[in-house]
């Protein structure tokens, strides 16, 4: 005789696993289609949902446009790179000049990575509103952070009294975005291990060349 029990449905998906899994599907699909070549402003929305193996009405849910697309997506491929550069601007910078290239090659190979979205987000970020106002405010943020830390410093000695906090901080975020961007963008002839120990270098002189103790 059949049994009249059911078998028990397979438990679903948290949504938040769910969108992260579906987020990380569409982030793998833009990026497959940039390595092409193809300019993001003429990847249709179609061939994104294709190519991610999605339904376009499951796209539009979550992305109502490709300004919002693109936008989340640098969420999720700078995440790791503002991380690392946070983390050594938080960090007692005992390691000296070693820590900082150690946070510029984690910045560097995350940019690898996810290099053809990044350039695509600086080049959109120049005219594209909504592009615009996400990634310089992004840059604000940790530009902010930077400049803490600067007038901590400051305040404790660690640094020449002359630096200017504010200033300082928007040169070197500034120096490491067009760097790494350029270094991405071109052919350089420069390795990324090359690019890392120049960038750590001049940070650490920049903040500590002239300070009457450096950090302790």
């Amino acid at each position: 005789m059949p049994s009249l029990t059911r078998a028990p449905r397979p438990a679903r998906k948290p949504a938040d696993d769910r969108r992260a899994e579906f987020e990380q599907r569409v982030l793998r699909a833009v990026e497959d289609l940039l390595a092409d070549g193809t300019p993001y402003t003429e990847i249709a929305v179609q061939k994104i949902a294709a190519t991610a193996e999605v339904a376009r009405s499951t796209f539009y849910r979550y992305f109502p446009d490709k300004s919002r697309l693109l936008i989340r997506m640098a969420e999720l491929a700078t995440s790791d790179l503002f991380a690392a550069a946070e983390r050594w601007w938080n960090a007692e910078h005992t390691d000296r000049e070693v820590g900082v290239r150690n946070a510029m090659s984690a910045m560097i190979a995350g940019f690898r990575r996810h290099r053809y979205l990044l350039l695509a987000l600086s080049e959109l970020a120049a005219y594209d509103r909504d592009v615009g106002a996400y990634w310089r405010g992004r840059v604000a943020g940790f530009v902010d952070l930077v400049r803490h830390r600067l007038e901590v410093d400051r305040a404790a000695g660690r640094v020449a009294p002359e630096l200017d906090p504010a200033a300082t901080a928007l040169v070197l975020a500034a120096m490491v975005e067009r760097s790494i961007s350029t270094a991405f963008a071109v052919r350089t002839g420069i390795s990324d291990a090359e690019l890392a120990r120049a960038l750590g270098r001049s940070i650490w002189l920049v903040v500590y060349g002239d300070a009457p103790a450096g950090p302790a």
